[in-house]
């Protein structure tokens, strides 16, 4: 136990035979249950983990290949089971240090936050040593997720290293969350339609021999796309189901006026391009206030949003 706490660790894995037997005995001695979910490994992960010979693990599969997030919530639920305190979720690559594993506890169990995720950011010694690619697509997706989510103040949304309250754990609809890479991401969405309070913790990741089996392609097409729709999914929960507020009624009349004026406007350029007659002052107002409106609008939304970020 770790201060008066029942801690399991959820090691979702796929093909990680080389690393998976390190992550397990390393693991602090203060963990009660390690739970290894083999996604369908075609390498012998089974037989590494086990090989480990760690009296604390428990080792379950899946019936087909379901993805991080499928592995993940496989393992939540078993550790519900076991009645856990507290669920943390390491990858099974090497890269998550276990020794900054009670970070994230103490920042649950002293600070009284619901859930903690690692943040490669705060610790400057490791980003000299991530992957360029990896650096800026973090970077890059993690304005997107902030709006998607709600969670305006965390960083390195991708980043798998987590702890979590099972009593938050417990209020999730966890069938309805991601089951692929996009599951961190998603996650965090569905942790602010109640209000959970989320913090990042300083935590540099090791980066080895391992490659990770995430496409770049597939996330840069993908990721934007999905984090749009989890958006408006998060205001229509937050803001009109639950409890309804300003925030929606901005975000969705502004999104109406602004893209009238832009598109009135582009219809106006357009004819006065073909035609060579000038459009006349009052017809451009028609277009240009709308547009100018509707900006304000959601500018107005996204403050609002900002302040009703739980902290």
């Amino acid at each position: 136990m770790y201060k008066e706490q029942v801690v399991t660790v959820v090691l979702p894995g796929y093909n990680e035979a080389n690393h998976i037997g390190q992550v397990i005995q390393t693991m602090p001695e203060f963990v009660d249950h390690i739970i290894v979910v083999d996604d369908c490994s075609e390498d012998g992960t089974v037989e590494a983990a086990t090989a480990a010979g760690d009296a604390r693990l428990i080792l379950l599969t899946t019936s087909y290949n379901q993805g991080v997030g499928g592995a993940t919530v496989m393992g939540y639920q078993r550790a519900m089971e076991l009645e856990s305190d507290i669920i943390t979720k390491m990858d099974a690559d090497g890269q998550m240090d276990p020794a900054y594993l009670s970070s994230l506890l103490d920042t649950i169990t002293e600070q009284g936050y619901d859930y903690a995720k690692g943040n490669r950011f705060l610790a400057s010694e490791s980003l000299a040593l991530m992957p360029k690619h990896r650096l800026f697509g973090n970077i890059a997706l993690t304005f997107l997720t902030k709006m998607a989510s709600g969670y305006w103040h965390i960083f390195d949304p991708q980043n798998g290293y987590t702890a979590i309250r099972a009593g938050a754990l417990r209020v999730l609809d966890l069938n309805t969350i991601h089951k692929r890479y996009f599951f961190e991401n998603d996650m965090l969405v569905h942790l602010n339609f109640f209000g959970f309070r989320v913090k990042d913790v300083a935590i540099p990741a090791r980066y080895g021999k391992e490659e990770s089996s995430m496409s770049v392609f597939k996330v840069s097409t993908t990721f934007p796309l999905l984090l749009v729709r989890r958006y408006f999914y998060r205001i229509y929960q937050k803001y009109v189901l639950r409890d309804f507020s300003p925030i929606a009624l901005f975000l969705f009349l502004g999104l109406i006026l602004f893209f009238w004026g832009a598109l009135f406007g582009l219809y106006l350029w357009v004819e006065t391009a073909i035609s060579g007659i000038a459009t006349p002052t009052g017809t451009i107002m028609l277009a240009l206030l709308p547009l100018v409106l509707g900006f304000q609008l959601l500018l107005e939304a996204i403050v609002l949003d900002i302040q009703e970020t739980p902290k």
